[in-house]
């Protein structure tokens, strides 16, 4: 029986492939003159590039051959061992890799031709999403489920894309700030939803729904950050 649940991370590969295609193409490069890796819009594609193959190791097969993982450790983590008796549902997991991946980073990527701090805006997850796997790592010394792709993708990337914004497009530490900020408070939030629905303060279809909307909150205060970056930095193509 078909359910979306357990594989849109296999759909998410697919869409890995043709993305990494075009890439390597100048389809999705925003300004031709300089090099993509100087290219905030191509960096934020490179960027959703980069989550999609997250997503397949945390919720696809990770690296120890399991599928479906990241929803044990992640049941483990607030204090339910047994998965199968596990309250965190699967809709939850779906809804927030969907709406930050799926959509934020298209959107991050299409929007940052006009405003390039959208375009940075979109690194506030994985810039973040980096501690949740090492820190773990660090403590535990076990491999977990999105390890590998945090430290060989994520870190390399987001720290790239931050010294591009201050560097090439004169952004302001104001916001990269203001992007770390945003990537906790979106951490935070998805959290703290997900406690208060195991609580039974809220239902499945808000908690749902706040997964959807949460990735538009974060891009909205890295723009509010980078208001006082000046009107050729914030339109710099």
């Amino acid at each position: 029986m078909f359910a979306f649940d357990y594989v849109w991370p296999y759909m998410g590969l697919g869409a890995a492939l043709l993305l990494a295609l075009l890439l390597s193409t100048d389809i999705l490069r925003n300004d031709r003159s300089v090099s993509r890796w100087q290219d905030l819009v191509w960096l934020a594609w490179a960027g959703t590039l980069a989550y999609l193959l997250h997503q397949f190791e945390e919720h696809g097969i990770d690296a120890d051959g399991a599928h479906y993982a990241f929803r044990g450790v992640m049941c483990a983590t607030l204090g339910f061992p047994d998965a199968k008796a596990c309250p965190v549902p699967t809709s939850y997991i779906t809804c927030l890799n969907i709406a930050v991946v799926w959509l934020a980073g298209p959107a991050a990527a299409l929007l940052g031709q006009r405003w390039p701090i959208l375009a940075l805006s979109y690194f506030a997850v994985p810039s973040i999403n980096i501690f949740g796997h090492v820190l773990p790592w660090l403590i535990n010394g076990a491999y977990n489920p999105g390890l590998l792709t945090a430290i060989l993708v994520f870190l390399p990337l987001s720290l790239w894309a931050f010294r591009v914004a201050l560097v090439r497009y004169r952004l302001g530490w104001r916001s990269v700030i203001g992007t770390v900020v945003a990537g906790l408070l979106l951490h935070a939030v998805l959290v703290l939803s997900l406690k208060a629905y195991i609580a039974g303060m809220i239902g499945i279809v808000a908690l749902d729904v706040i997964q959807m909307i949460n990735p538009l909150i974060a891009g909205l205060i890295v723009f509010l950050a980078g208001q006082r970056a000046s009107p050729h930095a914030m339109s710099r193509a």
